[in-house]
């Protein structure tokens, strides 16, 4: 077993930035982090890039600067960046019914969703009524019909449930019956955002990288399980019948991102949270958004929308899935009592373990955080606070 504590960390911070390497080091000698990066943009400067520790635990690979790691739901903000995208282009408006874009759609009592509702967690679509494969999951065409059946749990717009997995097949769906080349999302994502960026982050991640790129995860023990997570939460995650389980571990659960042979899944699109990416990558994505967003286009009417805050469904913000307060709007997290980060206009998303990533546009910065050594605490790792803390010109919103 390899002491990360004694492993090297590498990279550079910026004049006024040292006490992000701190808490970053801090991190590894007094947070348990194994292997781990954060990047951090200002103004379209990068002025903390750090990576450092274990890739592999059982071999003790050293990460490396180009080590790219999965962070689970942090990718529902990639796949937000998508819709802004097509936003921009006029493509969609936020306030239209999905069914104007999608005609079938509108059928088991989802007429009326519109889109501003399903990106925000309010359309009762947390879970599948048939059952959701692999193998249907790859065929995209097989998928939309199954998405297109689905039945809300409840009224659209009266309640919040985190979509944990649904919420990217749906976004993919839309997004292909919008874009003019009728691409997938994560292939979108491709052509639009990263390689335009030179990002190195998929959202459908090729054949041809080679397994030494991945972090492997460790995951917490089953009394480290118990102990971290929240008990309400906790507990709901052992009953089958529960809102989380149905919509998180099964059906087909977030283990579909995972290959034991390939480490993470090959040519498979899971948009809410099969994202593979460094921090550097993904803070640079976050960077333009958070700096006018020329280098993609972006119209200012779009940045506004999405630095607006979160529209409550008819019973608030509480969450029937996670069994708390959570704020979204438009595929994003945002700021507020139980989720506190950057300014009131910031935008972002935390993954399943630690990572996270977000633009503070006031700040004008970007930011993100991946890790291999699954954490607890929700919905922020207290290694990922500690880094966010450090940094200069960032306030903890509420």
């Amino acid at each position: 077993m390899v002491n990360a504590r004694n492993s090297g960390i590498h990279g550079h911070v910026s004049k006024g930035f040292e006490a992000v390497r701190e808490a970053f080091v801090e991190n590894f000698s007094s947070r348990r982090e194994l292997g781990a990066a954060c990047c951090v943009y200002r103004n379209g400067e990068k002025v903390v890039d750090l990576w450092g520790g274990i890739r592999n635990k059982a071999t003790g690979e050293q990460w490396q600067e180009d080590t790219m790691a999965i962070v689970h739901s942090a990718t529902k903000g990639l796949a937000a960046m998508t819709l802004a995208l097509a936003h921009s282009r006029g493509w969609l408006d936020y306030e239209e019914r999905v069914c104007t874009y999608w005609p079938e759609f509108a059928q088991r009592g989802k007429e009326t969703i519109t889109i501003r509702q399903l990106l925000a967690h309010q359309a009762g679509l947390f879970a599948f009524d048939e059952p959701v494969s692999r193998e249907l999951v790859a065929d995209l065409d097989r998928l939309a019909l199954v998405l297109a059946r689905q039945a809300p749990a409840w009224r659209p717009g009266t309640r919040q449930a985190y979509h944990a997995i649904s919420l990217g097949f749906y976004e993919s769906e839309l997004l292909r019956r919008i874009d003019p080349l009728h691409r997938s999302l994560g292939q979108f994502f491709q052509d639009e955002i990263a390689s335009p960026l030179g990002l190195d982050t998929y959202i459908r991640v090729p054949e041809e990288i080679p397994n030494s790129r991945f972090a492997i995860l460790d995951s917490p023990g089953v009394l480290e399980r118990v102990l971290g997570f929240p008990i309400r939460l906790t507990f709901a995650t052992l009953y089958p019948r529960s809102n989380i389980y149905r919509a998180l571990i099964t059906n087909p659960g977030a283990a579909i991102c995972n290959d034991p042979q390939r480490v993470y899944s090959r040519n498979l699109e899971v948009a809410s949270g099969g994202g593979v990416g460094t921090a550097r990558a993904i803070a640079r994505a976050y960077s333009v958004f958070a700096t006018g967003g020329k280098e993609l286009q972006l119209r200012p009417e779009t940045l506004r929308l999405l630095m607006a805050p979160a529209i409550p469904a008819e019973h608030g913000f509480y969450d029937e899935c996670m069994k708390a307060e959570m704020q979204f709007s438009l595929g994003f997290c945002k700021p507020g009592p139980t989720a506190m980060f950057g300014h009131p206009g910031s935008f972002g998303h935390p993954g399943a373990g630690g990572s996270f990533a977000f633009a503070d546009p006031l700040a004008g910065t970007g930011y993100a955080y991946v890790t291999n050594r699954m954490g607890t605490k929700l919905p922020f790792d207290p290694r990922d606070v500690a880094l966010r803390a450090a940094i200069p010109a960032i306030k903890m919103s509420f």
